[in-house]
């Protein structure tokens, strides 16, 4: 039960940037809490994972094209899309939405690597679809023909996106580095594509100040460096098919931080769509949980 506690702090951990993420919402710029938080991640990763890199460069040296495409879609596109999101969005539904990366996942698996998808898969997607929708129309799936949803939604749609390609492009390739290797180089080329974004910024928007210093540690150290450690260990100690599982929490553990921190309140259709879109994404994690673990 103890190896337990490693996917557990992840999602813990993950929630709670969820709510970083809404905190500096309309504060700073996307781009640029991007990039401030990679600086302190890489600063901080760069004490214990820079020469080791060094030392592996010749291994790292051809690996660069992938790593690139991989710190793109992790690290930059992936976390301005969400940062955006936060400005129209509740970090409630975000959370909803963000669980279905499992079953993002596994449907990028299925369209890129050519695996039919599972009966159970096909059925959790059209579950979870319709409770993304009923989630994003507030209830009134209808209405959206009408152009009544939340861009902060299908931006972290789009979000969700990102990350299981990434995933699959991470499972596939299998780099044959270690972990913090992987990452730090991942951050360093995820880097490289922010700083113009962050050269455009209006330096009103990019400016620091005493409010934002907490969240950009957060992110930086505990977002960045501690939950990818965690998740790291859970899925050593537990399999990935197990951990993914602990995703399920996600959107219980933003939502109590929500009400707490943001004063936002569980609405009907919020739960409703919630349960639907995790009992989509359970349905085909059932099946892997207990074939193979």
């Amino acid at each position: 039960m103890k190896l337990w506690i490693y996917p557990l702090l992840t999602i813990m951990l993950w929630a709670g940037n969820v709510i970083v993420s809404k905190l500096a919402s309309g504060i700073i710029a996307p781009p640029a809490i991007t990039a401030y938080r990679l600086l302190v991640a890489i600063s901080l990763m760069s004490l214990f994972v820079a020469l080791p890199v060094w030392r592996n460069r010749r291994i790292i040296i051809p690996l660069l094209p992938k790593l690139v495409v991989l710190g793109f879609l992790s690290m930059a596109f992936y976390q301005c899309l969400s940062y955006w999101a936060a400005d129209t969005s509740t970090a409630t539904s975000m959370a909803i939405i963000t669980a279905m990366t499992p079953l993002a996942t596994l449907l990028a698996s299925s369209l890129l690597l050519r695996d039919p998808p599972s009966a159970e898969m096909l059925l959790g997607a059209g579950i979870a679809f319709f409770g993304t929708t009923y989630l994003i129309s507030a209830g009134s799936p209808s209405t959206l023909w009408h152009g009544h949803w939340r861009m902060g939604d299908l931006l972290m749609l789009g979000a969700v996106t990102s990350y299981a390609v990434y995933s699959v492009l991470l499972k596939y390739w299998k780099l044959p580095l270690p972990a913090w290797q992987s990452t730090y180089m991942q951050a360093l080329s995820a880097l490289v594509f922010m700083v113009p974004m962050l050269l455009r910024v209006p330096a009103d928007q990019a400016r620091l100040n005493v409010q934002l210093i907490p969240l950009i540690l957060y992110a930086g150290v505990l977002a960045s460096v501690l939950l990818p450690y965690f998740w790291i260990k859970g899925i050593e100690a537990l399999g990935p098919n197990r951990c993914s599982m602990m995703m399920n929490l996600l959107p219980i553990f933003t939502a109590i931080l929500a009400m707490l921190m943001l004063n936002e309140h569980l609405a009907g259709y919020h739960l409703i769509g919630g349960a639907l879109v995790i009992l989509g994404v359970m349905l085909p994690q059932l099946r892997r949980f207990w074939s193979r673990g």
